[in-house]
């Protein structure tokens, strides 16, 4: 199967809010796919669709149970607070501390066109609500506070210098989603 590349922070479309899926078929499922073969090799737990380029409400994930989809997801709710270090796959070899809500009730459509409610705790939960700030153009930087936005910003563009230079490799985090 096909592989994506994944765009990584500075290419304007993971800052574009993305477009409702309006029509599941089997192109879509075949992008769905070749989405899930993307995560496994980067390796990751989450991926959304802008982060392959791709301008549509969906993502993918699996924390190990399995691989799933949710497309068009809205939040329900969010209780408690989870604080973990999060990583991301779009911000190679970055990871920070960053607070959420704990418990995580997403309303979506699943790949056969029904609707579901799925509940996400801790890690799942995380999972929900990173991807689904990607699908609003929205980044884990974006929930740094100042200090560390701007340690982010240096390590970014140290990593631009580095990529630069033949044979530089860029480091991943074991957290990204």
């Amino acid at each position: 199967m096909t592989t994506y590349s994944i765009r990584t922070f500075g290419d304007p479309v993971l800052r574009r809010p993305t477009a409702e899926v309006t029509e599941i078929d089997g192109a879509f499922a075949k992008i769905v796919g070749a989405m899930y073969e993307t995560m496994y090799e980067a390796p990751g737990v989450g991926l959304a669709a802008p982060q392959v380029g791709v301008q549509q409400q969906f993502f993918v994930y699996d924390i190990g149970e399995g691989p799933s989809v949710l497309v068009n997801p809205v939040i329900v709710s969010g209780e408690g607070e989870w604080v973990y270090e999060e990583g991301c796959l779009s911000l190679p070899g970055l990871a920070f501390e960053i607070s959420r809500p704990k418990l995580v009730t997403v309303k979506a459509i699943d790949l056969d066109g029904n609707e579901v409610i799925v509940e996400g705790d801790e890690m799942l939960g995380r999972v929900f609500l990173h991807e689904i700030d990607h699908l609003q153009g929205v980044l884990m930087l974006d929930h740094l506070d100042p200090d560390e936005r701007k340690l982010a910003m240096k390590m970014l563009r140290e990593q631009a210098f580095a990529g630069s230079v033949p044979g530089a490799a860029v480091p991943r985090s074991d957290h990204a989603l």
